[in-house]
């Protein structure tokens, strides 16, 4: 008996594309499954998820979704802003998208929102989360952090400015940003071990299954490590297979 073939590209991406829902869901549940101990806390942060040059022209493929906006290190570009949570660990509990100039603060309201209000046609934001959400200071503003948790139960810690009248010691500003360097290199695995920055989508579902499966893998290679007894966040090797 011949085995069934495989789909051609095009019938496979428009797969993908079809069951983005169900990818996230899988990356969820692999977060749940690899999440162990309770931590107190998760680092919050937003990066720059490009998907075409600035300074191309056109509006090119996602007119209405992509737009400009400004990354420390790659300067203008055009796409989005991915807002995710990870945990000490290295376990991505949540993660949503907006467009490039979308400021952090905003990015997080709906964040929140939808884990205190969850959505059944938006759950890559994760499940709600009582502990602290350790950020850096574009989550800043006092009312934004009142509301937040009044209305979310989320709270947000993050340094003061430096001019501020509370100013943080060195040593606790150091602190906090060994916590917050997870993400970084949760983000070095999402866009260049996986390759999330090379891709190019042409529809917003397309980006959206993309992103799934990068966040799903990841959690993956976490679970595998634990299983082999290995560091969780050592997937070159893994890669190699």
């Amino acid at each position: 008996m011949r085995s069934p073939p495989l789909p051609d590209r095009s019938q496979f991406n428009r797969l993908v594309r079809f069951h983005a829902e169900a990818i996230e869901e899988i990356a969820l549940h692999m977060g749940e499954i690899v999440k162990g101990d309770q931590f107190p806390y998760q680092a919050l942060d937003a990066t720059a998820m490009p998907i075409r040059d600035a300074k191309r022209r056109g509006n090119g493929c996602l007119a209405g979704y992509a737009d400009i906006g400004w990354s420390n290190s790659l300067g203008w570009y055009e796409g989005f802003s991915l807002l995710s949570a990870v945990e000490p660990s290295g376990v991505i509990t949540g993660f949503c998208f907006g467009a490039a100039s979308t400021a952090d603060q905003p990015l997080a309201e709906t964040f929140f929102n939808l884990r205190a209000n969850p959505n059944p046609r938006l759950i890559s934001v994760g499940s709600a989360f009582s502990g602290a959400y350790v950020a850096d200071k574009g989550f800043e503003g006092a009312e934004n952090h009142h509301r937040w948790l009044d209305y979310y139960g989320a709270e947000v810690i993050h340094p003061p400015k430096r001019n501020s009248k509370k100013p943080w010691s060195k040593r606790l500003r150091r602190w906090v940003a060994g916590i917050r360097q997870i993400v970084e290199t949760v983000y070095d695995k999402l866009f260049n071990t996986f390759g999330l920055r090379r891709e190019r989508p042409h529809e917003i579902q397309g980006l959206r299954a993309r992103l799934a499966t990068r966040v799903a893998l990841h959690n993956f290679c976490i679970w595998l490590n634990d299983q082999l007894g290995r560091p969780r966040l050592k997937f070159a090797d893994l890669m190699g297979w």
